[in-house]
């Protein structure tokens, strides 16, 4: 039977047995009440308003009010008026996924977008809405994942199934980093959420920075900025579905989403409109209450599936790494990696701080040659980091701290790791070769001249700020 025979008689298989409608009573802004449809309808199912001119509106139930349902509708409500016809949806809002949508764009609704034609409908649903494996029957983390970034995979090194945020303010480099890992990870099978993008950022994303051979093997759910925020959050589900399926085939899959705390805003905006009170900086609890439950559905599957490693970026407000959804965000996921604008101030690419930045698999995941390499040079970095004020105002001169002076030594070299253009790709093995070339090579003489009298060897030496400076 060919293709286009067998979607025609899934779509059929897939069809209600019979339909149920209701009729709209009330609107207030973006709010429909609807009557007729008690015991029909749960939180979360579909509905579709027949507007006056023809159109049909979808929508989703978001609550209940005096035994009528209220309903938010997916696009505008122009056209609705008292009266209007509501014809209830599956019960279970599901798509249909299948191998011949990787290389694909698709909307909330999993629908293309791309200009590419159809899609393929699988023969499983795989409902919007789903509960993670069970904590007991989850395999274990697996090994390591190469993303291609050599400031990831040494210092943050990221495993199978692991679970990771990448906190940053607006503009310091989140797309560009997801992009990176996506075009240069070993997963085999890219799933990426743009959650509220700018719709010019979009084409970009896909064109530029991911490029043909990270699309290949990549699905991209996109839902712009002004679009409603019900397909804002439709969007993060769907994204997590979709890298559902690709895991139950037993593939290693790399979920990537910008961003978290877009999806965050979006159920704020949903809960809010329901008449739920605000708690935290505006949050509703039930916003704290999805997160998990979202983020929950990204790790290892149970035996015989893959896993589903998850990259979700989180735009802190304000650069405030301790605002609400940052903070439920971090305590869920298995490490997080911050961006800092100061870093990106200075020209270096990826802007991650990794004195900061923490992968919780590490360093169980590395041998101890690896381990001693990466603590040595975070020791360096956090000794110069110490320091760097007084450094770049000539205030220290060579020769009062051994420490010191070696963290000086190597930090231009350390920078220069971190440092990566989004066409530069490096392997695992590569990443950690490098790291130990730089920290194999020998620290200078120390200059002759001994400390300032009275000065303990362990002490800086400080001068006036007229001093020589040494470079950073």
């Amino acid at each position: 039977m060919s293709g286009f025979g067998a979607n025609i008689i899934n779509e059929v298989r897939h069809l209600p047995e019979f339909r149920i409608y209701g009729q709209v009573v009330n609107i207030v802004g973006l709010l429909v009440e609807v009557v007729g449809v008690q015991g029909a309808i749960s939180i979360g199912d579909h509905c579709q308003i027949h507007a006056r001119d023809k159109r049909l509106v979808n929508c989703e139930v978001v609550g209940f009010s005096g035994g009528n349902a209220l309903l938010m509708p997916f696009g505008s409500l122009d056209g609705i008026g008292m009266g209007d016809r509501v014809e209830v949806g599956a019960t279970e809002p599901a798509i249909y996924p299948n191998d011949s949508w990787l290389g694909r764009v698709v909307n909330a609704f999993g629908e293309p977008i791309d200009g590419k034609g159809p899609l393929s409908i699988g023969e499983t649903s795989y409902p919007i809405r789903r509960a993670p494996p069970p904590a007991h029957a989850r395999q274990r983390v697996g090994g390591k994942l190469d993303l291609g970034i050599r400031a990831m995979n040494t210092f943050l090194t990221c495993c199978k199934g692991q679970r990771l945020g990448i906190f940053a303010g607006s503009g310091i480099g989140k797309s560009t980093i997801l992009a990176m890992m996506a075009r240069y990870t070993n997963a085999e099978v890219n799933v990426i959420g743009l959650v509220g993008e700018r719709g010019r950022e979009a084409r970009e994303f896909i064109e530029d920075h991911l490029g043909e051979e990270g699309m290949a093997r990549s699905v991209v759910v996109v839902a712009t900025a002004d679009q409603s925020p019900l397909l804002r959050r439709q969007a993060a589900y769907l994204t997590m579905s979709i890298s559902e399926y690709f895991r139950d085939n037993n593939n290693e899959v790399l979920c990537l989403m910008d961003s978290i705390t877009r999806f965050a805003m979006a159920q704020r905006e949903i809960s809010l409109s329901a008449g739920e009170p605000p708690t935290s900086k505006g949050y509703t609890p039930s916003v704290f209450a999805e997160l998990p439950r979202v983020l929950e559905r990204a790790g290892p599957g149970t035996a015989g599936q893959g896993s589903i490693t998850g990259l979700f970026t989180v735009l802190v407000e304000g650069d405030d790494h301790n605002e609400p959804v940052s903070d439920a965000v971090r305590a869920i996921l298995d490490g997080h990696v911050v961006l800092e604008r100061a870093i990106a101030d200075r020209g270096r690419y990826p802007a991650i701080n990794i004195l900061r930045s923490v992968s919780r698999t590490m360093p169980n995941c590395n041998t101890a040659e690896e381990t001693a390499a990466v603590n040595r040079a975070r020791q360096l970095m956090a000794t110069y980091e110490d320091m760097a004020e007084l450094i770049r105002l000539g205030a220290y001169r060579r020769g009062g701290d051994s420490e010191i002076d070696e963290a000086i030594h190597y930090y231009p070299a350390l920078e220069a790791f971190l440092t990566q253009t989004i066409n530069e790709f490096t392997d695992l093995d590569s990443c950690y070769r490098m790291l130990n070339e730089i920290l194999d090579t020998s620290t200078p003489q120390q200059p002759e001249a001994a400390p300032q009298a009275g000065a303990p060897q362990s002490t800086p030496v400080l001068q006036p700020a007229a001093a020589t400076p040494v470079g950073d």
